[in-house]
């Protein structure tokens, strides 16, 4: 039996969602969280399998925010991202995250069994409007990411913005000798030749999106 926990801010969806999940004999709904403050406090409660978490919730605790806690103090729980929003910036976003799933609202429902028993099983389960080959370039773009560290991400970013390799060390609190190590180290890394393919590396991987 799959414990499954829905979080959206309306109670229609909420209840529309579970009747359509109660017609599978393998998924128990055994909670419902009209907000993210919510999810999380429930989630630590019930400890779900699977949550089906809205992005756009009020209080100023969206669905990132909520999934990113409860992944942080529920490692074996997995998180879908149940939403109308199909717009890259947020897919990345989910990505970047490490979210085990994202679907649309509007999406048919043996697509939203299938999401939850394929994250339970541990795999991924992303269906969007995006074409495959689209969706697949945005994971392979996050590995890519993966390489760096998390002080090489932010001088990376620090560089598109303009900063000097002084500027960056300020910024750190590390020596300009240790700003410039770490840029060799990128170089390296991406198997990049100067300043401007680091910089277009950034832009095309999106670097100032993910502080949203």
């Amino acid at each position: 039996m799959i414990k499954v926990m829905i979080v959206d801010d309306h109670v229609l969806i909420r209840k529309g969602i579970r009747l359509l999940l109660e017609n599978y004999p393998d998924l128990d709904v055994v909670a419902e969280a009209s907000d993210g403050a919510e999810a999380i406090t429930l989630a630590l409660k019930v400890e779900p399998d699977v949550v089906l978490m809205d992005l756009s919730m009020p209080d100023g605790l969206d669905g990132f925010t909520a999934a990113k806690e409860i992944m942080a103090q529920l490692p074996a729980a997995k998180v879908v991202l149940l939403t109308m929003h199909d717009e890259e910036i947020y897919v990345r976003k989910a990505i970047h995250l490490n979210i085990h799933g994202y679907t649309l609202k509007k999406s048919h429902e043996n697509l939203l069994y299938e999401a939850i028993t394929s994250v339970n099983k541990g795999e991924r389960y992303y269906k969007t409007g995006f074409p495959e080959e689209q969706l697949n370039k945005l994971f392979d773009d996050q590995e890519k990411e993966s390489i760096l560290t998390n002080r090489e991400q932010e001088i990376v970013r620090l560089a598109m913005l303009g900063f000097t390799n002084i500027q960056i060390s300020r910024q750190l609190s590390i020596s300009p000798k240790t700003v410039e190590n770490h840029k060799t180290n990128i170089m390296q890394k991406l198997h990049l030749k100067n300043k401007h393919e680091l910089i277009r590396y950034g832009i095309k991987n999106h670097y100032l999106d993910l502080s949203i």
